[in-house]
């Protein structure tokens, strides 16, 4: 997500659609074996970790770790204590405003993405998650009334997913507006971004079925799998979403 990460260590049917519609329901855009090694993986972060003399990057780790397991409130927890330790963190620890999301806070959350907002005036992802943490906390007319306005252009393809946001364009409108002439990973990074954000919004308006489908398709590109740290976290961040809303058919 928001391009300063100054302290990582490290809708209905979709217009393009990634996943058929019986794929979206009966399969995980991860394998089995996918999904194991990254539990083992971040098991491993949290179990090797000193706890006598934490620090700064130890509560990051941590706190991505536990994020990544769906241990949302230690994630917090984590998160929280590197702000303690180093305060000038606050406006720009993001992670936490997600984490804060995900553990059912989202008033708090929306409070947080406001900090960032201080910290980074032109980022449209930042106001993305306010408007999310708004909707859920309070309802789709005050989220709408309080979407943070922007003059400033912002990179690909937040603008038009802004607009998704604000009501301007529709999710099959935002995805069209993707040109098919891009270079393979350009096209497929816009189409990450735009699916995972077609796919939270669906969230927060309780359509689970258009959720879990853009989801299930953000989350089976293969762009945000390497990318730089920001872009994998929020390709978790999808995951993590997906897994939730499948946790909810159980």
């Amino acid at each position: 997500m928001l391009q300063s990460v100054v302290y990582c260590c490290l809708v209905g049917a979709l217009l393009i659609p990634h996943a058929s519609a019986f794929e979206e329901l009966t399969t995980h855009p991860l394998t089995a074996l996918e999904r194991q090694g990254i539990q083992q993986k971040y098991r491993r972060v949290i179990e090797s970790t000193d706890d006598s003399s934490p620090t700064v990057s130890i509560h990051s780790r941590r706190g991505d770790a536990c994020m990544l397991l769906r241990e949302y409130k230690q994630a917090v927890e984590e998160y929280r204590a590197m702000v303690k330790l180093q305060p000038d963190l606050d406006a720009s620890h993001w992670r936490l405003g997600i984490a804060l999301f995900f553990d059912g806070q989202p008033e708090t959350a929306a409070a947080q993405f406001d900090k960032y907002h201080s910290f980074d005036d032109v980022d449209r992802e930042n106001g993305i998650w306010r408007f999310l943490c708004h909707y859920r906390a309070f309802g789709a007319e005050r989220a709408a009334k309080e979407l943070l306005r922007y003059d400033k252009d912002d990179r690909q393809p937040f603008p038009v997913v802004y607009q998704l946001f604000d009501g301007s364009v529709t999710p099959e409108e935002a995805l069209k507006q993707i040109p098919e002439s891009l270079p393979a990973s350009e096209r497929d990074k816009r189409l990450f971004y735009t699916e995972l954000y077609i796919g939270l919004l669906k969230t927060v308006q309780h359509d689970n079925a258009a959720a879990r489908k853009a989801l299930w398709n953000a989350t089976s590109r293969q762009w945000p799998r390497t990318a730089g740290f920001g872009p994998n976290y929020m390709w978790h961040v999808g995951r993590l979403q997906f897994d939730e809303l499948m946790k909810l058919e159980e």
